[in-house]
């Protein structure tokens, strides 16, 4: 058997009962990497014809009946997947008529065209907002992948000449960074400038390939083949040979093609490789690559004059959301503010100190309003991106700290989960953090939160006047979710605590990459609405160097020695926002939170325990342009 051939084997044989695959072993079937698992196994179709089959079974349960693809317990508005869908239905041979009705609703759906306003304020003037494209989620902001794969969609139907074909190429190339590459959307953020990413790259360059020359795709493929010469991670380096596999003209790129070959199959070996990048490797790695087409040699399917679909809710959801609306606004008059709302701090001078038994003795003081002994605990860090010059993550021995304190209390299970908005690939992310060589030492297994299978509840904040938010299931179970983020300024919140932390906990699958939506719904909103619906139990803040400047990314390292410990997270990130000099009256998060009854956060409500605020509290700088976010500080009158 092939090394290829060995690859599809193991993918078939990873396939549910119900002849799909999800984005883990054993987990729940996922339109995604069912069309990626298809597309593996179509490059043998002779080979795996009873698992095509199934597997076409499989994806067809996730199809509405206007034609859409998506989750079908998921998030309705995320309508993504229909291009992966529509595209690989094409490639194993079914005719782009037979699917008229999947091209007419992928054509229905575009981005929000937007100007320059409050909700763009953090994007730069090097795109063109006005440019349309797909949206993760309908009504959103457009973004490289969903419109990528429309793109790569339509063209293989045939649709080379439709405008909207014309579009979603117009901002591909717009979106492409100078120097090469692409990411999620913007190439500078607040004036700084962003890194390119290989999945997004990827699927760019395979949207374009075949049109005219443009200077940003020889960029991208240079990118790319630099990224992937270097890279040891199987996604980033799958997704790098695909790419290049269509993009091979030139002779420095056909002649690395080998070398990603064997580095794709020794980390493919791994028996612990998800359905979802064992069907990148052996699509990387396959003779034939179903992502190399000839455009325009099928013939178009016949549609017709498809107008914008629109997203608006009829009169009868309306008065159902207006209900819902009255029924939580009494739900949370009658919450209860949480048992206490002491906050206690700890020195740590270092990430060398004995970290568990500070946790320890600071735990000691909430043992009775929080218990572990006997329960299922979620440890939620703050895992965005890694940069190794900067200190964006919480720190992987904090982490450590956390776990051995669990442990040491006797939880029954202990899972650390994740949902970063930037990176799809979060196994990148644990590895390279260091937070993977923890897990290992602890054998504590990891969730992804961002493709974790999602529950539809009721929003109990409704701020962003969202009716249901889509939080994770590994979240929601939870007997204690434990919030662990660092202490860091942020540019649109002024601060990211306990409570910002939780942003993680709504999957990308539901909400895309950055989570945009939940951005232009206003920050501080969708913060309080996920910490109304379910907020943490307890809070460990990673203090000890936090972030200052223009977080959560792009700041500086500032020590500040602490560890802060709660109940209450707005207690506990209204005492993280006093010691880094900033008025917690001033952050709308802390102050809607308050108001929502979701902690306290008046200084005299705060029992202040171990280290007062004043020994360590020190003045951070201040985010650049953040003071447009903030409420502004009450005046005094003359006397």
């Amino acid at each position: 058997m092939s090394d290829a051939n060995a690859l599809l084997d193991r993918l078939a044989r990873l396939a549910n009962p119900d002849g799909g695959w999800g984005y883990r072993a054993g987990g729940a079937t996922h339109p995604e990497p069912t069309c990626l698992a298809l597309l593996a196994l179509s490059t043998d179709h002779e080979g795996f014809r009873a698992a095509l089959a199934n597997g076409v079974v499989a994806l067809q349960r996730h199809r509405a009946p206007d034609g859409a693809y998506r989750l079908a317990d998921g998030r309705p508005e995320a309508l993504w997947p229909t291009a992966l869908a529509l595209y690989t239905f094409l490639a194993l041979g079914t005719k782009p008529d037979a699917l008229r009705s999947t091209v007419e609703r992928l054509l229905s759906v575009q981005s929000r065209t937007l100007e320059k306003g409050p909700e763009t304020a953090d994007m730069g003037n090097d795109i063109d907002l006005s440019l349309v494209g797909w949206p993760w989620a309908a009504a959103n902001f457009g973004w490289v992948e969903p419109t990528a794969w429309a793109v790569l969609a339509l063209r293989a139907a045939g649709l080379d000449a439709h405008p909207r074909t014309a579009q979603g190429l117009k901002l591909l190339l717009d979106r492409a960074f100078d120097s090469g590459g692409a990411n999620y959307g913007n190439r500078v953020v607040l004036g700084t400038a962003t890194e390119p990413i290989p999945g997004p790259s990827a699927l760019m360059l395979l949207a374009v390939q075949g049109t005219a020359e443009h200077p940003r795709v020889d960029a991208a493929v240079g990118y790319l083949r630099v990224h992937a010469a270097r890279a040891t991670d199987l996604e980033h380096l799958a997704w790098a040979r695909i790419a290049l596999g269509a993009h091979d003209s030139d002779t420095a790129t056909r002649e690395l093609l080998p070398e990603l070959d064997r580095k794709i199959r020794a980390l493919a070996a791994d028996a612990n490789t998800s359905p979802h990048r064992l069907a990148l490797a052996a699509l990387a790695v396959a003779e034939r690559n179903p992502f190399r087409l000839k455009f325009g040699a099928t013939p178009a399917p016949a549609v017709g004059d498809v107008k914008h679909a629109s997203e608006a809710r009829g009169l009868l959801d309306r008065i159902a959301s207006k209900f819902r609306g009255m029924m939580v606004a009494g739900i949370g008059k009658l919450k209860p503010l949480p048992v206490t709302s002491a906050v206690h701090i700890a020195r740590a001078a270092s990430y060398d100190e004995p970290l568990a038994q500070v946790l320890t003795e600071q735990f000691a003081h909430f043992r009775a309003a929080c218990p572990l002994a006997g329960k299922r605990v979620v440890i939620k860090p703050n895992l965005v991106e890694y940069r190794p010059d900067r200190v964006i993550n919480t720190d992987p021995r904090v982490v450590d700290a956390v776990i051995t304190l669990c442990k040491a209390e006797g939880a029954a299970d202990i899972v650390v989960a994740e949902g970063p908005g930037h990176w799809r690939n979060v196994q990148f992310l644990v590895r390279e953090s260091g937070l993977g060589a923890v897990l290992d030492k602890h054998g504590v297994r990891f969730v992804d939160i961002n493709h974790d299978e999602p529950v539809k509840v009721l929003n109990l904040g409704r701020l962003t006047k969202l009716d249901h938010l889509y939080m994770s299931r590994t979240v929601l179970s939870a007997d204690v979710l434990i919030s662990v983020p660092k202490l860091k300024t942020h540019h649109w919140a002024g601060v990211t605590l306990s409570m910002k932390n939780l942003f993680g906990t709504l999957p990308g699958i539901c909400y895309g990459w950055p989570k945009n939506e939940l951005h232009w719904r206003g920050i501080p909103n969708s913060i309080v609405d996920i910490c109304c619906t379910r907020g943490p139990n307890l809070c460990v803040v990673d203090g000890i160097v936090g972030m200052e400047g223009d977080g959560p990314l792009h700041g500086r390292a500032r020590p500040a020695g602490a560890l802060l410990m709660g109940v209450d997270p707005v207690a506990v990130d209204a005492t993280g926002a006093r010691l880094m000099g900033m008025p917690p009256e001033r952050i709308p998060t802390l102050v809607l939170g308050a108001q929502k009854r979701v902690g306290r956060m008046a200084e005299a409500e705060i029992p202040q325990l171990g280290e007062p605020v004043a020994a360590l509290a020190q003045q951070f700088e201040w985010p650049p342009r953040v003071e447009e976010q903030l409420i502004p500080e009450p005046k005094i009158a003359a006397s």
